[in-house]
């Protein structure tokens, strides 16, 4: 069985946290501090490329905010965003913050996730 990806977002769930992050994306987006959610997310909802793209993945996905991946897993000290794999009870950072942030277009965060994908280890941060 593959492992579930999860993909967890540097925010907050909830209504409130949502229109706030969504205000900050707007007015001041180079300081926005989830760039999985400025490359995935426009203004209106997720990206149709995006949604495409997770669709044609052959693992299962979640997806969780930061307080979620608190109350779920009880890990709250990874920095954020990243993208865990679910291989069991814990889930294990398969992409970290670091490599999130170093992509700059929904193009590069699709080919790092594939590219990670098909090898058998991580990709370590600025080599793709």
């Amino acid at each position: 069985m593959k492992p579930e990806l999860i993909f967890v977002y540097n925010a907050d769930s909830g209504v409130f946290n949502t229109l706030a992050d969504l205000a900050h994306k707007i007015f001041s987006p180079q300081t926005y501090a989830c760039n999985l959610c400025a490359l995935t997310y426009s203004n209106t909802g997720m990206r149709q490329d995006w949604k495409k793209f997770i669709q044609a993945l052959d693992f299962p996905v979640s997806f969780l905010h930061r307080d979620e991946l608190l109350q779920q897993y009880g890990i709250d000290s990874v920095t954020l965003p990243a993208i865990f794999a679910l291989d069991g009870e814990t889930p294990q950072v398969w992409l970290n913050a670091a490599q999130l942030n170093a992509c700059s277009t929904l193009s590069e965060l699709k080919d790092l996730i594939h590219l990670t994908l098909t090898r058998s280890e991580p990709v370590p941060p600025g080599s793709y």
